[in-house]
């Protein structure tokens, strides 16, 4: 027996017993010249922010020797007049609250109001994250399910669904996307209120990543934040903002329930240099955003070419595309790999999802379907277009 497994058999045996046999999140980073498989923002920081992030550094990097300031005061006054301007709600400082991406808020939200012998809810599919973080902090996750199962590439979710489902189990936290992930469907806003008055006892998480995203007349959960303390709206900055390496996530709630996640937290856990770049990026969110609109294009451009070419693609609210239809997705996807075109397999039976990117990369991933499409898209799907010549 070698060291390697001796070792591995060691680990197996002191881990945790839950944790035994769980596969990490993660989806592959390959080295292709076409990457629309992780949401991205495929254009580059523009240089006015770059220039005005060095300058801004400079200070924190000569007093790197302190701690961070631990309640992020400026980043959270920047927050804060960025989602009045964006949305049109009025918060406070105190309403928000910030972490290295929001997987660590979502993380802390769970901390707080989680734990041995309660439960979270969730509706799948939907952000796989919400699941590991839910049960590797020792809550119960249950698998909620969306309403409309008769239809292949129907992901929708009731607002009597919803409420049936949270009243069955009482959960302590439920989490609801808008726009969803993986599907890319903004959520029925009814939704929201529904389950609130049927989960009396929980906290119910409104996940808005891609909200920037949106299309025209999409109402955001942040508008009934006055009436309900138990609703936190998270977002990032991953995502709109081309942001995704800063790691910027951030929940706007009650500032009764954001005062909460102090205890949870760890130490000083935003660095410096991440509040001064976060803080940077909004002061020049007009630029940072200055792709979203070019995105969108992108986005309702693959929705009419797949559709044409015979896939059922879902009409998106946010910066992808969940595309169905095909005969065998594992070998779409390796096909579109072997074209230099990476997407993401979700794990859902005949579809994948791909990001919006940029005209050319958009192009490179119609292209490569239209080819593939007379052997990957199933038959039965919608009369296929062919191709124009």
């Amino acid at each position: 027996m070698t060291d390697d497994t001796v070792a591995a058999r060691e680990v197996q045996r002191l881990l945790r017993p839950d944790l035994r046999g769980r596969t990490p999140y993660g989806a592959p980073q390959l080295d292709v010249p076409v990457r629309l498989n992780t949401n991205e923002n495929s254009y580059p920081v523009p240089q006015v922010v770059v220039d005005a992030v060095v300058a801004a550094l400079a200070d924190d990097v000569a007093s790197l020797n302190r701690y961070p300031d631990r309640e992020f005061t400026d980043l959270r006054k920047a927050l804060t007049a960025y989602i009045e301007k964006q949305s049109g709600v009025t918060v406070t400082p105190e309403q928000v609250w910030a972490g290295n991406g929001s997987n660590e808020v979502l993380s802390h939200v769970v901390q707080a109001f989680g734990g041995h012998g309660r439960v979270a809810l969730g509706f799948t599919p939907s952000y796989s994250m919400h699941p590991i973080i839910t049960e590797t902090l020792g809550t119960t996750w249950v698998d909620g399910l969306r309403s409309a199962a008769t239809e292949p590439d129907a992901f929708d979710l009731t607002p009597e669904s919803a409420a049936a489902q949270a009243r069955e189990h009482d959960p302590s936290i439920v989490f609801l996307c808008s726009p969803n992930n993986p599907t890319g469907t903004a959520l029925p806003f009814d939704v929201i209120g529904a389950v609130l008055d049927a989960a009396p006892n929980a906290i119910v998480v409104v996940d808005e990543a891609y909200a920037e995203f949106a299309r025209p007349g999409t109402r955001s959960a942040l508008t009934l934040l006055a009436d309900h303390p138990r609703l936190v709206v998270t977002r990032t900055m991953s995502k709109a903002f081309a942001f995704a390496g800063g790691r910027l996530g951030y929940l706007v709630a009650a500032p009764e329930l954001v005062d909460a996640l102090r205890l949870v937290r760890l130490p000083y856990h935003l660095s410096s240099p991440t509040q001064t770049i976060a803080r940077i990026a909004l002061e020049h969110a007009d630029v940072m955003l200055g792709t979203v609109e070019v995105i969108k294009h992108q986005r309702d451009r693959i929705v009419d070419r797949l559709a044409q070419l015979g896939a059922r693609p879902v009409a998106s609210d946010s910066n992808f595309v969940l595309f169905g239809g095909l005969r065998d997705e594992k070998a779409t996807w390796q096909a579109l790999l072997d074209e230099g075109v990476l997407v993401r397999d979700m794990g859902i039976a005949h579809h994948l999802r791909v990001t919006a990117g940029d005209p050319d990369e958009t192009t490179a991933f119609l292209e490569a379907m239209a080819r593939l499409a007379p052997t990957h898209v199933s038959s039965d799907s919608a009369d296929r277009q062919e191709p124009p010549a």
